[in-house]
């Protein structure tokens, strides 16, 4: 239950920090860095540091065409969550229900990766995993996840990966311990 009102928490500020105007980015209490195309966030009790971005280009297809849906918040994250032992943990929302059993195909330059899902949510399976993921990000120019909706929409959302090495190391400077 905490992780799930943690990870609410943290939807709801990013998605705050993404508000339509300019404005709402400055204003977010918790915001402490912009990187390019990924912010900083911190919360202080208990200590929580993530870094997150929206994608830069969304594609919506069923049976081969494209669509149009009504998606939430679509957000990927880096989370570090020191008094949990839990450092660099890769995460993403689509803004809607996953398919039961399905993943989340993540694909960074001749890599690809895998994240199993529950909800609204998809994370990666080991620790290992979360930091061969961000390894890749690191290197990378772009990320692209795909994933299927429960009502069976295909989704490809790409995000950039330009500033994410900053915004990630600032993060985990912040929360190292």
């Amino acid at each position: 239950m905490f992780m799930k009102n943690t990870i609410v928490g943290m939807v709801a500020a990013a998605a705050f920090a993404w508000g339509s105007a300019a404005v709402a980015q400055e204003e977010s209490s918790n915001r402490v860095a912009a990187e390019t195309d990924w912010s900083v966030f911190v919360e202080d009790d208990p200590t929580q540091c993530w870094v997150v971005s929206t994608p830069s280009e969304t594609l919506n297809t069923r049976d081969g065409r494209e669509v149009s849906v009504r998606r939430g918040e679509i957000l990927m994250f880096v989370s570090f969550w020191p008094g949990q032992d839990r450092l660099g943990e890769v995460s993403f929302t689509g803004g809607y229900p996953f398919a039961d059993g399905s993943t989340v195909s993540v694909e960074i330059g001749d890599s690809t990766f895998e994240l199993f899902t529950e909800g609204e949510m998809a994370w990666a399976a080991s620790p290992q995993d979360d930091q061969r993921i961000i390894t890749a990000m690191k290197r990378g120019a772009e990320a692209v996840l795909t994933a299927r909706s429960s009502r069976g929409t295909q989704t490809q959302d790409t995000f950039s990966l330009m500033g994410f090495t900053a915004a990630v190391e600032d993060a985990e400077a912040r929360c190292s311990g």
